[in-house]
């Protein structure tokens, strides 16, 4: 079934523009009670219009946002979010007298969803209709609005300057009508939840606009504010088209969707309906905009009406399985595997879905990483203790360590592809003053030397993680041998899966470090053990991120290349550790490790130890101890990229880092 829309060529740099609502959700994570209740929120984007830009986004099209957000920290969270998804937003108005929107939302059950629309005098209310571009307008193919758009004279205003705009330069028109009464004034304030209030004005007002548009997507309940006839759907798509030419898309929850491009029919079922997916449903907020999302990515790419409502059916079953709405959103990978025939029924406990959803997102690329490792604890305080040194000391001494790394990130094509292993303990202060530069940052959870594995201050990892920021990246050092002794063997796996059930809850990265203990290698026999426990862990479920390993052959590691792509090739990838060599041994060590996993090293000792004593003896000062720990910094980052400049690679075998 071809609808007919006829979008303008896709030489035009943007495939939809959405106009609309742009605000900040803040989900209650508590599931079972009502607001009153909630007592811990998750911050997401949010925004029906908002939502759109993101989901189409992370579809891959070329979306962009026209919005309004305050000059504030929630603004520029939300620009920085949709920037990260790779939406535009130099449409985004900033409004230096308003707040960003806020929502309050929460999960009581299964039909149950309150909201708190928290938007008096917001920003994105406050969109200004003069400075919507009508240049930038000739550069889409298509521009989706919303109905809370349409309430207000400010909102109106701007809203048909983009829709004359659109008109004018042959971009489709999209609605989603998108009810909710209490934007239009029809409950009392706390009363975000209600989804159908019949009110003529309100009918009589979007009719007005209805001509304005090519599609126009709403829920039974949302075609009869549309239709203006209470309690008959029919009716009021009937009353509808009286007022537009525009393709119907009638929302019908688990029944699926159906699709009118011309007369309406007597029954509802008598026109083409793409059936739904049934899902156990977690929250039904969001799923529209997912709908909506998969919608236009099916249309956009030339797909038939038909086929891009079975993909927006599809997202709207992903979404309500899961919590928040923007970042429930699918991913093309996700779609895929939906689509494959062996995904499971419920989306939930699908696995490979849900890992899917975690690395096929958007993220920052680390092509090459470089890192200064100085999470070391039990080294430090032995540094300490050999040269008299009050270990007050030690914490000024990591954070000159992190003015290593800001000297060498000035260098030539150092920017973006350095990197820093951190402690939060006697490198607190260093990590806070780390994090938000930039840098990769890791951050350790094990207990210095422990065998098996314990947490390092904490016997509740999951409870450790709430407090992380999300740039942390995991990094958890394990002992382990495949050949340990069963009962040592179960307990490492047993604390292992904690921290891989923790860092997917919590949604931190997680580099695992391997490394066999030396009581346990026969000659040679590193490199060995250190694949052969990979290929165990892969067996237990665990995809880690990244691995961290000490150097190892050339053979060893076309076989753990070969391992990860075949078990994880979302695998970020492997770095080198360094194990205290020296810095001319491990140079030698990169040319060995010349595959396409392998993106950098994360190495400390071999670059801190010397001058640190000399430091904490007194006879070196700041200055000398920051220039010998760049120098030695500097050659392995130089003999890392040599070894880098004579490998060949065959492009075809990178991971999907």
């Amino acid at each position: 079934m071809t609808p007919p829309l006829h979008f303008p060529p896709a030489d035009r740099p943007f495939d939809l523009a959405c106009l609309g609502r742009l605000a900040v959700d803040l989900y209650a994570q508590q599931i079972g009670c009502g607001l009153e209740d909630a007592h811990t929120f998750a911050k997401y984007l949010g925004g029906s219009s908002g939502n759109v830009a993101f989901g189409t986004a992370r579809l891959g099209l070329r979306s962009a946002m026209i919005s309004r957000v305050g000059d504030e920290q929630n603004g520029r969270f939300l620009l920085e979010t949709l920037r990260r998804e790779g939406c535009d937003v130099s449409q985004v108005q900033i409004d230096g007298q308003r707040l960003t929107g806020m929502v309050l939302l929460g999960i009581k059950d299964q039909d149950t969803f309150p909201l708190l629309f928290v938007r008096e005098n917001c920003a994105d209310m406050a969109i200004d209709a003069e400075e919507i571009d009508e240049a930038f307008i000739a550069r889409c193919r298509s521009l989706a609005i919303t109905g809370t758009h349409l309430s207000t004279p400010g909102t109106l205003a701007a809203s048909r300057r983009a829709l004359e705009l659109a008109g004018r330069h042959g971009l489709v028109r999209v609605l989603d009508i998108d009810y909710r009464p209490v934007l239009w004034g029809l409950t009392g304030k706390g009363d975000g939840e209600t989804r159908y209030i019949g009110d003529a004005a309100v009918s009589r007002h979007l009719q007005a606009q209805l001509g304005l548009f090519e599609l126009i997507i709403g829920t039974e309940e949302e075609w009869l504010i549309a239709g203006g006839v209470d309690g008959d759907l029919m009716a009021s798509l009937r009353r509808a088209r009286e007022h537009t030419q525009a393709v119907f898309v009638v929302k019908r929850g688990p029944l699926g969707c159906t699709l009118i491009d011309g007369p309406i029919p007597a029954a509802i079922d008598a026109a083409p309906t793409v059936l739904g997916e049934r899902v156990e449903v977690l929250n039904v907020l969001g799923a529209g905009d997912a709908f909506a999302s998969g919608l236009l990515a099916g249309l956009l790419r030339g797909k038939s009406l038909t086929e891009s409502a079975a993909i927006a059916n599809a997202c709207g079953a992903i979404v309500v399985s899961r919590h928040g709405c923007a970042p429930a959103m699918p991913t093309q990978a996700e779609l895929a595997h939906w689509f494959s025939g062996h995904r499971h029924p419920q989306p939930d406990k699908d696995p490979e879905l849900s890992h899917l959803h975690r690395v096929s997102a958007a993220r920052p690329a680390w092509p090459e990483l470089c890192v200064l490792a100085y999470d070391h604890r039990a080294q430090f305080e032995e540094l300490a203790a050999r040269t008299g040194a009050d270990p007050s000391r030690l914490p000024v001494l990591k954070r000159l360590l992190n003015d290593v790394v800001a000297t060498v990130e000035g260098d030539p094509g150092c920017r973006g592809k350095l990197g820093v292993l951190i402690d939060g303990r006697i490198g607190q202060a260093a990590l806070h003053d780390a994090t938000g530069r930039g840098w990769w940052i890791g951050r350790p959870i094990e207990q210095p030397g422990s065998r098996p594995l314990r947490f390092d201050g904490t016997d509740s990892l999951a409870s450790e993680l709430a407090h992380w920021p999300r740039e942390h990246t995991v990094k958890c050092l394990v002992f382990y041998h495949p050949d340990d002794a069963p009962a040592l063997r179960d307990e490492q796996e047993l604390w292992l899966r904690q921290v891989w059930a923790a860092t997917r809850a919590s949604g931190h990265e997680l580099l695992l470090e391997v490394i066999p203990p030396k009581d346990m290698l026969a000659p040679d026999d590193q490199g060995e053990a250190v694949v052969r426990a990979i290929e165990r862990f892969y067996d237990l479920g665990l995809r880690p991120e990244w691995w961290k390993v000490g150097a190892m052959s050339a053979a060893r590691w076309q076989r753990l290349d070969r391992l990860v792509r075949e078990r994880d090739p979302w695998c970020r990838g492997a770095v080198i550790l360094g194990l205290s060599q020296p810095v001319e041994q491990l140079v030698a060590a990169f040319a060995q490790a010349r595959v396409p996993l392998v993106k950098g090293f994360m190495i400390g000792r071999s670059v801190w130890a010397e001058p640190s004593e000399a430091w904490l003896r007194g006879d070196i000062d700041d200055a000398t101890f920051q220039a010998r720990a760049a120098a030695a910094f500097r050659t392995l980052i130089d003999g890392w990229r040599a070894s880098r400049a004579e490998a060949s690679f065959d492009p075809a075998r990178e991971t999907h880092a």
